[in-house]
């Protein structure tokens, strides 16, 4: 490799590291620390100061789906506690991206799980 073409791609990475927002820095921080409500709420506070930024955006979607899986699939969990948690947390996602096909099926899945047992379906 050239030193040119190192040059360029040293900057490239430089650049790009340092316009990482501060907010999902210390999120992704508190996400691997499975801290999910600290993450969440840095990316709420940040999302309300810049609500056009994509990072921002996808950054939360990643936290809020992090922390509904992490109540969905924790087997230390009762499904009496688990299942209404779990669906409040899927559905926390679709204001931020109403897209979300993991979220929506999710809350699919439970949802259908209430309705097979007979039972209403928490809100």
């Amino acid at each position: 490799m050239d030193f040119k073409r190192f040059a360029l791609i040293l900057t490239l990475a430089a650049t790009t590291l340092l316009a990482a927002d501060p907010a999902v820095t210390k999120a992704k921080k508190d996400l691997a620390a499975k801290n999910y409500d600290a993450a969440i709420t840095t990316l709420q506070t940040a999302a309300k100061a810049a609500p056009k930024s994509a990072e921002i955006k996808a950054a939360l979607v990643e936290a809020l789906l992090a922390k509904a899986d992490s109540i969905m699939y924790n087997d230390a969990l009762p499904p009496r506690s688990k299942y209404p948690d779990a669906l409040r947390a899927y559905r926390q996602v679709l204001p931020v991206d109403p897209n979300n096909e993991k979220a929506k099926a999710s809350i699919s899945t439970i949802e259908n799980i209430y309705k097979s047992m007979g039972r209403p379906v928490p809100q």
